[in-house]
């Protein structure tokens, strides 16, 4: 089979929609730490709608989301590999936390940015949430259809833990926790007949705000649906299989729930802009988005390194 390359064009979409699910997510705050679904689409409407709003500063900034996003993306970019790479990502991360003013960063952020810095071990595997993202957006870019992500993602695991095991580093306490993260995967793909990687999928439709915060909350530790590393992604995932080529659908369903908004808008978003572009877009979410030239110069870069100047 022939390799599908895809576009500078996707690159770029895929960064600038990030931010757009992370902005319009996030509200300054007001919509992040918001745990209705309904209160925030009833807001939306008094706002006349996704077509009404232009995301920029100061109502709509970025979250500590992009700005860390952006510090990972410019450090992979510069081709870097191994220790140099991790020491480049370290610096970055330092010098993000200057730009958080206004961004209210967790302090999950915070503890991540110390340990990173520090070189200690994560013995928490919520990171499976990073690799989960990070496997979609390659898996999207290639044009594997969503229903396929999943399975790909089980596929994986297990050579994941072959690496934990092969470092000798905390390996009892990821093996305790390890766990919880396939099989939380294995319940949800399993309930949408997914496990096999085959559609179509079984999703709910699920038409109002309530309902889709009472679903997601089924999936959530602590209360806030896509504040953990296994169901943020699952969040995006299953906007992504409901919402099919409706960009309306998938902010309704990713990014204007009651819950971590703007972690599982900066992933769906993100994927969507790999397969489906800005084109269906209204142009006021992404034209005037806070660091939306670094968004856009970064995807062109990490193009030219994944796939060469083609």
């Amino acid at each position: 089979m022939e390799e599908t390359v895809p576009s500078v064009e996707a690159y770029e979409a895929a960064m600038v929609l990030s931010g757009v699910g992370d902005a319009l997510g996030y509200r300054g705050g007001c919509w992040e730490y918001c745990t209705s679904g309904p209160q925030i689409h009833a807001e939306l409407a008094e706002l006349g709608g996704l077509a009404a709003i232009t995301l920029e500063p100061p109502e709509w900034p970025v979250s500590d989301d992009t700005v860390l996003h952006l510090a990972t993306a410019e450090g992979l970019a510069t081709g870097l590999e191994g220790e140099p790479l991790l020491q480049e990502l370290a610096r970055r991360y330092v010098a993000a936390m200057g730009d958080m003013e206004g961004r209210k960063p967790g302090p999950t952020s915070i503890l991540v940015q110390v340990s990173t810095c520090l070189g200690a071990a994560d013995t928490d595997p919520g990171y499976l949430g990073a690799l989960a993202v990070a496997l979609f957006g390659a898996l999207g870019a290639r044009g594997e259809p969503p229903e396929r992500w999943g399975a790909e993602l089980l596929r994986v695991l297990p050579l994941a833990w072959d690496y934990v095991e092969g470092t000798g580093v905390a390996v009892e306490d990821n093996a305790a926790a390890w766990p919880f993260f396939g099989e939380a995967w294995h319940r949800y793909l399993d309930s949408r007949g997914l496990l096999e990687g085959r559609g179509p999928a079984q999703v709910p439709s699920l038409p109002s705000p309530a309902e889709r915060d009472t679903v997601y909350l089924g999936w959530a530790l602590e209360g806030w649906a896509g504040r953990s590393g296994h169901d943020a992604p699952m969040v995006a995932l299953e906007a992504l299989l409901a919402a099919g080529g409706c960009w309306e659908d998938l902010c309704g369903r990713a990014v204007l729930h009651g819950g971590d908004n703007d972690s599982t808008g900066t992933i769906a978003a993100g994927c969507w802009g790999l397969q489906g572009g800005l084109t269906s877009v209204p142009s006021g979410l992404h034209c005037r988005l806070e660091h939306r030239e670094r968004l856009r110069n970064v995807a062109h870069q990490l193009h030219v390194l994944a796939w060469g100047r083609r």
